[in-house]
């Protein structure tokens, strides 16, 4: 059964093999199979640079730095995707919990969690919970 059947249709499409060859085996376990890399263990965990996080899998743009927080949960944490349409969240049954999960629209690769009413003193009262190994980082000079 395909992780992906009840999603809209996404704009890049590759085959099973594509992904193994252009990933490497942990990416591919995170994003394409919704792996979870260790907690406290991502290159973007303490990330505090300026700029825009991007899909690993196909560049798009997801959440950029003034979104991000401190929440000490062991993954990159922000409070709002960069733009609603550029991620897809839809429930996840799997570990005998229902979260919601979050991929990437261009792609469907998995990305992590979103979750609600934590009680994190941001705007939304949302932690988009992200695997470091789902993103990329471009860097931008900070606002002036």
């Amino acid at each position: 059964m395909s992780r992906t059947k009840d999603l809209p249709p996404a704009t890049v499409t590759k085959t099973d093999e594509q992904w193994r060859q252009e990933l490497s085996p942990q990416e591919y376990d995170v994003l394409r199979k919704a792996g979870t890399e260790r907690a406290f263990t991502g290159e973007y965990t303490d990330n505090h640079r300026f700029g825009v996080y991007r899909c690993r899998a196909c560049g798009t743009e997801l959440f950029r730095s003034e979104h991000k927080f401190d929440s000490h949960c062991g993954w990159p944490s922000f409070f709002t995707p960069l733009a609603g349409d550029n991620v897809i969240e839809r429930t996840d049954r799997s570990w005998g919990m229902a979260r919601t999960e979050v991929l990437c629209a261009n792609c469907h690769s998995h990305l992590g969690h979103v979750f609600a009413g934590e009680g994190y003193d941001t705007p939304t009262d949302q932690r988009y919970c992200i695997n470091s190994i789902s993103l990329t980082f471009d860097e931008e000079p900070a606002a002036g």
